[in-house]
């Protein structure tokens, strides 16, 4: 289907709940998506194209036709989101790596020597299964504490395969192993201690510890004391296993407290398990590029796809942010775990601090998987895609005007190189032969003197850079492209357009086309760090302009005549030449009766 089929397909949807399915020429799902009202959902991907951002207009064009299903409500169609999601696993939906979480410890009771391995579901397969438990790192720390508390088998060896073939490890040697390897160590011995680690992970620890504690009575009675020793041990290991395995498995009675950060390379999804208040266990999960869209409509998508489809899940479950869809989300939890699953946006109290915690984490793990070469790499990446460049601006430069307060006209020239300010490579000008303020014409001439200094050969202005922002709009923008045009020169030119509180909001393009940069906080945040750069080198330097002509000035000469009357003086007629020019009336009216009569008498005397 053309554009504007599927956008004339869009309008013609019914304002109902419910699923789009969208597919690219080779039929395949790429985006699954649900909408309270599926035509003004849908319709909004095929209008508009210059405000969605770089993943949306990607997934866009590689959008060939889609599909609708009608649901009865809101609730039904975010089920059916997350079953198609699951079963398409899209392209461009967010996804986890795996489905992490709540695992189990799966044993292969069918083999001669069973072996205990970690599974994120329950199958029918014959094998038995503990669980669920509060994260894969916490499961693996119990089935590493039941191998050494009975000492059983942590090596890749297979058996009864390897049985004989080579002598034992340094496990065995250490008394971290029984050495099943060795011919001498028959099958019965290794199943006394699986059964003994299927009673521990049932729970049954008093009852393997009073066998385990006879055991080493008749051990001492029998005078074999290394044995009593090695049971002692053995006793002791059991006991903190006890205690381990009651903490990470009660992880799904209570509380679940859920962070995210998206950086500038990668982002972080992160849960922290709760029991009785005590931390039990922390999963997580980085994202290797940085999630575009609101911080909401995010976090939902990694939250639906973490539990959905589990079972167990906790009593409640605190946000970093309010969802859109949280009723519906909380409705197909609860009918997920048959109980209330409550979701929680802390204001206030602890649970704010708990929330605090978990972005922190997820900040971590960003940073520390990030190099900072990688974080201004992908910055750059990312703001090139933004700006439909084909490479990313390694060097930019953006230019400002400055004339507020005083006759001086200014502009300030300031350099960014691979997202950092290179301050020596900054410039500034003194506007010539101005009539007065205009900023199209002294942005005009800025560029102009810049860039024939460039053609001229000129070594402080070699560089070319790879993008020009200017303090303006699209207006400012238009003049860029005229000077380049006239040079010969071909860079792409964007203004910086400002809110009401002076910062910028948005990118534009020398057409009208507005580039929004705020659903990407760390695009924002550069292009506005050099924004604000490039002004505050302007006025700076206009600053430094008006001290040195106040300071030098023919007014200091005049009896009377102090540094507030200057400026307002020089505000008013913009020059000396231009007071000594005013008639009386016009000084009076500047500066006041007395004044302006000693200002005209002196510069009369003067003639």
């Amino acid at each position: 289907m053309t554009f504007d089929e599927l956008k004339e397909k869009a309008h013609a949807l019914p304002l109902k709940p419910g699923v789009y399915i969208m597919q690219d020429k080779h039929n395949t799902v790429i985006y699954v998506g649900k909408a309270k009202a599926l035509k003004n959902r849908v319709s909004q991907y095929f209008a508009n194209l210059a405000s969605h951002t770089e993943k949306t207009r990607a997934m866009v064009a590689s959008i060939d036709h889609f599909d609708v299903i009608v649901a009865d409500s809101e609730f039904e169609a975010l089920v059916l989101e997350n079953s198609l999601i699951k079963r398409h696993q899209p392209h461009y939906n967010i996804l986890l790596k795996d489905d992490k979480g709540y695992p189990y410890i799966r044993l292969d009771v069918k083999s001669d020597y069973p072996h205990f391995s970690l599974s994120n579901r329950v199958a029918e397969d014959g094998a038995r299964y503990f669980g669920p438990y509060g994260s894969r790192g916490a499961t693996w720390a119990i089935v590493d504490a039941l191998r050494a508390a009975l000492r059983l088998p942590s090596c890749h060896k297979k058996f009864p395969r390897d049985v004989g073939k080579e002598r034992p490890c340094l496990n065995y040697h250490m008394g971290l192993c029984d050495g099943y390897c060795r011919p001498e160590m028959d099958q019965s011995r290794y199943r006394e201690a699986m059964d003994q680690a299927v009673r521990l992970l049932e729970g049954q620890f008093k009852e393997v510890q009073a066998d385990l504690a006879a055991e080493m009575e008749q051990a001492a009675e029998d005078l074999r004391f290394e044995k009593a020793a090695e049971l002692r041990d053995r006793i002791r290991a059991i006991e903190l296993l006890g205690k381990r395995q009651k903490v990470v498995a009660g992880s799904l009675a209570d509380t679940d407290v859920v962070g995210y950060h998206r950086g500038e390379a990668k982002s972080c999804f992160v849960v922290l398990h709760y029991v009785e208040g005590d931390l039990a266990a922390k999963d997580m999960d980085l994202i290797e590029t940085p999630m575009e869209g609101e911080e909401g409509e995010a976090v939902s998508a990694l939250v639906r796809q973490y539990y959905g489809g589990r079972a167990r899940l906790p009593k409640q479950i605190l946000l970093p942010c309010e969802l859109e869809d949280e009723v519906s989300l909380t409705r197909m939890l609860s009918e997920a775990a048959g109980r209330r699953v409550e979701m929680v946006t802390p204001q206030r109290g602890a649970k704010v601090d708990l929330i605090r915690l978990a972005n922190k984490n997820a900040v971590e793990e960003v940073e520390r998987a990030t190099s900072r070469a990688e974080r201004q790499s992908k910055l750059l990446e990312l703001l090139g895609k933004m700006l439909d460049m084909p490479a990313p601006p390694n060097r930019i430069e953006s230019y400002d005007i400055s004339n507020q307060g005083a006759s001086d006209i200014v502009a300030s020239m300031v350099v960014y190189v691979g997202g950092k300010p290179l301050k020596r490579d900054y410039r500034r000008f003194k506007l010539k032969d101005m009539d007065g303020p205009d900023d199209y014409a002294s942005m005009e001439q800025v560029l102009t003197r810049r860039f024939q200094r460039y053609l001229d050969g000129d070594e402080k202005f070699a560089d070319l850079p790879d993008a020009l922002f200017i303090d303006g709009g699209e207006e400012h923008a238009r003049v860029a492209v005229g000077v380049e045009e006239k040079l010969g020169l071909h860079i792409p030119v964007f203004g910086m357009v400002k809110d009401d509180r002076h910062r910028t909001r948005a990118l534009v393009t020398p057409d009208g086309r507005e580039i929004g940069i705020q659903r990407v906080p760390a695009v924002f945040a550069l292009v506005g760090q050099i924004q604000e750069e490039t002004h505050r080198f302007a006025i700076e330097f206009h600053r430094q302009q008006q001290s040195a002509h106040l300071k030098g000035s023919e007014l200091d000469k005049v009896p009377g005549i102090g540094p507030a009357r200057k400026t307002a003086l020089l505000k008013r007629f913009k020059s000396v030449k231009n007071i000594k020019a005013a008639s009386l009336a016009e000084l009076e009216e500047a500066v006041g009766k007395a004044t302006g009569k000693v200002v005209y008498d002196y510069f009369s005397e003067k003639k």
